[in-house]
């Protein structure tokens, strides 16, 4: 339903996307991750036809973005990382106005507005004044929006960033139904486990290159020739740090209350013999073993960060 061929754009001297090239198939709900300066956005805005990419080609449902932009804009449904919603509208003022726009006839707007509402969980917020509305709310309603059309492919470019938790919750609700309607959705975000939870398949960009992509099982597996571990000690867990940076084949060390975690990339018998150097050097361990990785573990090790990744917009 999306398809990026060996796309690259230029801001200046700066390179946004790098040789960009990747698929999402129909009825995939498909996430792009990576942190500010990865090039999600980019990306984003060359499939809703704002930009034009320097070399490469980007289509969406079989159609060019660039020969045939019209044709693709009532393919897709598009929310960028601000909701440019609208206040002195009423919320099915700003439907209807948007339904104008879309050419929807007047005698099906009054239903299909009262079917968005329903479908965001805003049934009753048809009469409230948009600036009114909560933060997730105008999300909601911005989301309701792309909608309009009934367009196959949404675009959602940060959805959740700066949402309360029971606001990005309500998100996922929504997101699972478009996938149950069949809509390919094309997510982006920097916060990560999130993502996990939303897509089926991701993408990890960073400096505008595709890092690795695929199911969110196996992009959580990668291990780039390393396991992901975790020692639990008694006491002293910061001071651990140092020592876990003493060894070989170490690597990504973080402190998580009194357990350390990191990267390891050595065979299992170099895995004992960490082990081994542990006790000897009188380290207090309660548990040691490897540990099941969250989607922004992973980008860690793809990526070679051993930082976390910004939690922002």
């Amino acid at each position: 339903m999306i398809q990026l061929d060996q796309l690259t754009k230029h801001f200046g001297a700066v390179r946004a996307l790098d040789n960009l090239s990747l698929e999402v198939k129909e009825g995939v709900v498909y996430g792009l991750i990576g942190p500010n300066g990865a090039g999600k956005t980019t990306a984003m805005n060359i499939l809703a036809t704002l930009l034009l990419p320097d070399t490469g080609t980007a289509r969406v449902g079989g159609r060019d973005v660039v020969q045939e932009p019209r044709v693709v804009r009532q393919l897709i449904g598009y929310m960028q990382d601000f909701f440019g919603v609208y206040d002195g509208l009423r919320a099915s003022e700003y439907l209807d106005f948007f339904a104008a726009a879309y050419r929807i006839p007047v005698a099906r707007r009054s239903q299909l507005i009262q079917d968005l509402l329903e479908l965001v969980n805003l049934p009753d917020k048809g009469e409230v004044y948009v600036d009114t509305l909560s933060r997730g709310m105008k999300q909601r309603l911005a989301l309701a929006r792309c909608l309009v059309h009934d367009p196959p492919v949404l675009i959602l470019d940060e959805p959740a960033s700066g949402l309360d938790p029971r606001a990005r919750a309500e998100l996922k609700e929504i997101i699972r139904q478009l996938k149950h309607l069949n809509k390919t959705v094309l997510i982006s975000s920097h916060i990560l486990p999130e993502l996990a939870e939303m897509c089926d398949e991701v993408a990890i960009l960073d400096h505008g290159r595709l890092v690795t992509c695929g199911p969110v099982e196996e992009i959580t597996r990668v291990s780039q020739g390393s396991r992901y571990l975790k020692v639990e000690v008694i006491e002293r867990a910061q001071e651990l740090v140092a020592f876990l940076n003493s060894q070989p084949a170490v690597s990504g060390v973080r402190v998580e209350g009194l357990s350390v975690k990191f990267f390891h990339l050595g065979d299992p018998v170099q895995q004992a013999q960490l082990l081994q150097n542990l006790v000897t050097a009188g380290w207090p361990v309660l548990e040691f073993g490897e540990v099941r990785r969250n989607l922004e573990e992973a980008f860690m090790a793809v990526t070679g960060e051993e930082g976390g990744v910004e939690d922002g917009a």
